[in-house]
């Protein structure tokens, strides 16, 4: 199936011609990139998604993330996201395409006691629950807005809880949103995409496994 299917020929154009917008107005007022081949997609589709093209400036990829995540969608790995924007915003035909699913906990009936009982965030019991379910192994964890939920992937991979493929965190906030990626970017046990700073958000997180979808489809 063609990964652009699902736009019509209106659309298709819209977007070719958005992506130009973005790839001549990157050299001609911002300075150029540093980007490779394979990471610009991911960063080009964020500025498309945020119309911010500070975002060439804030993104950070681990050496191979994108291979990663490419290999990750192949083989059908499962996401699993702090929020359900995420999973909402993840194209149903894409994902059917490489056989993958999303999952989000944060508002499991099991996470929700949980929480109450620790006084700790939904979002921390939500990536512990994925990890108990067996998720994290292996999977895409894409975290767009809780940095409590990056926190602790992280503190379980140091642990050895858990072996995700590939990290896509980039958390939007004010209280240690900044500090959270900044961890995840300079840990090396896990390929990881992020974008430095407050700025981030669902969107960015949805639209990077988007551009992963499309390479993956090549």
């Amino acid at each position: 199936m063609n990964p652009m299917s699902q736009l019509t020929a209106q659309g298709r154009q819209i977007e070719t011609d958005s992506f130009a917008i973005i790839d001549r107005e990157i050299e001609l007022h911002h300075g150029g990139h540093l980007f490779s081949d394979q990471q610009w997609p991911v960063v080009r589709r964020a500025i498309h998604t945020s119309g911010d093209f500070e975002f060439a400036r804030l993104f950070r990829f681990s050496p191979s993330a994108v291979e990663a995540g490419i290999e990750a969608l192949r083989r059908g790995a499962p996401i699993v996201s702090d929020v359900t924007m995420i999973t909402a915003g993840l194209s149903a035909s894409r994902c059917q395409q490489f056989g993958v699913q999303g999952h989000c906990f944060i508002s499991d009936p099991q996470v929700i006691e949980r929480a109450k009982a620790s006084g700790i965030t939904r979002a921390i019991e939500s990536m512990r629950l994925a990890r108990d379910k067996g998720l994290l192994d292996g999977a895409i964890v894409a975290i767009g807005n809780a940095p409590t939920a990056l926190f602790e992937v992280l503190r379980m991979v140091e642990a050895g809880e858990a072996m995700p493929a590939l990290i896509i965190g980039i958390p939007v906030g004010f209280v240690r949103a900044d500090e959270s990626k900044t961890q995840l970017a300079g840990q090396a046990r896990v390929p990881f995409i992020s974008s430095l700073g407050r700025k981030g958000g669902s969107p960015l997180v949805v639209s990077s496994v988007h551009a992963l979808m499309v390479e993956a489809a090549k």
